[in-house]
């Protein structure tokens, strides 16, 4: 029998670390693009656990997998080989055209192994002084919450009182294109250069379409590695296989509306494993890859037979489903239908995104709860979204939401926009 709400709640904040601050809603159950309460009421996920659900909740096909093989054989760690690894090194190495992968678990595991990667190629092949690499980041980025990622965070929620830190990172704006090619200038033992090609966590920040080519062709100018953070943006979420390369299985013209970059290393999460499993990932070319020695790095869990399979299934569904395709057209269309909702109401000052990773930037303070206030109304409408940097809130459905479901959920964010702003004063 499931426990209460009040029961669930309470439980968390008896037992659990406050390392989160949730909506009030306690979730039993979900299915496609809805979750259900305790109380058995129906949600659409807004959120999709930050984008790792982006084949819907329980996908049968994902969940089967994950199932079958857990019940045949779930770990062995790499000690031995197991007969589902090299399969599912070979399909994502293929999907996404490189030719190595290195499976983990977690994002913040898999930028952390990327790091590494970077460094000793820094160190080996490009022959910068032992403990001198540097690689750029940006600023607002968010990468994890490990002790070195935090290190070059923006985040002072994420990062105070967590020192000392991290050396050997430098922070540079984002979407400057002439603050990387005079920090490329000035050092010469860069070795990478870390970046999203959209700040999801930051509030959806999406560049210049010429941003990341003209970053690519910095990195080769000074032979750097640029590394690419495809966490969120990546498995169809903005229309596209990933954001940033032109390896797509959707159509062509949804490729032209930017730039087809390739980076040198790609860093996957969240979606490849269908939200199933945890499953990340780490592409490279062997030039870079092969760096990684017999017991240089590692993990138990790392490259298990159950995120083996569960990684192929989870890409799979995105290319059965033609959810890249899916993620385009009804991008455009949801910014289409909100840009008119917008246009009737001072609460909202724009939307913007790629694909189904979009947001609102509430016209208020950071600081306010309007955003916060904002999210709890369209709960109460049947809705679950949730604030990001205090004045913005992201909206990032499961790809397998119809044009019906995103015509029912723009009515609930109206109806929410112009019931709250009936009552609203903007913090001054």
């Amino acid at each position: 029998m499931s426990l209460s709400a009040a029961k669930a709640i309470q439980l968390e904040e008896q037992y659990g670390a406050h390392n989160y601050h949730p909506l009030p809603v306690v979730l039993t159950k979900g299915e496609g693009v809805y979750v259900w309460d305790t109380d058995s009421k129906r949600y659409f996920d807004f959120l999709s656990a930050y984008s790792a659900v982006n084949q819907g909740h329980c996908h049968p096909k994902i969940v089967n997998a994950l199932v079958e093989q857990s019940k045949r054989l779930a770990l062995t760690s790499r000690a031995f080989y197991n007969d589902k690894l090299g399969e599912s090194e070979r399909y994502i190495a293929q999907t996404f055209g490189f030719d190595k992968v290195l499976l983990m678990n977690s994002g913040a595991e898999a930028v952390e192994t990327a790091i590494k990667i970077c460094r000793r190629w820094g160190y080996e092949k490009k022959k910068i002084a032992e403990d001198q690499a540097l690689i750029i980041v940006c600023d607002q980025n968010f990468h994890g919450r490990t002790t070195t990622i935090i290190s070059f965070s923006s985040d002072q929620g994420a990062k105070r009182a967590f020192g000392p830190y991290t050396a050997g990172f430098i922070q540079i704006p984002y979407n400057d294109i002439t603050a990387l090619a005079e920090v490329l200038s000035q050092h010469t033992n860069i070795v990478g250069f870390l970046v999203e090609p959209i700040q999801g966590e930051a509030g959806v920040n999406v560049p210049d379409d010429d941003y990341l080519q003209a970053c690519k062709d910095l990195c080769a100018e000074h032979n750097v590695l640029l590394i690419a953070d495809e966490i969120q943006t990546g498995i169809a979420r903005t229309g596209k296989l990933l954001a940033s390369c032109g390896n797509c299985s959707c159509e062509d013209r949804h490729c032209s509306r930017t730039p087809q970059v390739k980076p040198d290393v790609l860093i996957l999460g969240k979606a490849i494993s269908g939200g199933a499993y945890p499953v990340s990932a780490v592409l490279a070319n062997d030039a870079i890859m092969e760096v990684i020695t017999p017991g240089s790095h590692g993990s138990t869990y790392g490259g298990n037979p159950v995120a083996s399979v569960v990684a192929i299934a989870a890409l799979e569904v995105i290319k059965e489903e033609k959810l890249a395709q899916n993620a385009f057209d009804l991008g455009v269309y949801f910014r289409e239908q909100l840009q008119s909702v917008i246009a009737q109401s001072p609460l909202i000052e724009r939307v913007r995104g790629k694909g189904l990773l979009n947001a609102i930037v509430i016209a208020d303070q950071p600081e306010s709860e309007t955003a916060w206030n904002l999210c709890l109304l369209m709960k109460e409408n049947g809705l679950l979204a949730k604030p990001t940097h205090g004045n913005i809130i992201r909206f990032a459905p499961p790809l397998v939401i119809t044009k019906a479901q995103i015509d029912e959920c723009i009515g609930i964010i109206a109806q929410s926009i112009f019931e709250y702003q009936k009552t609203w004063q903007p913090q001054q």
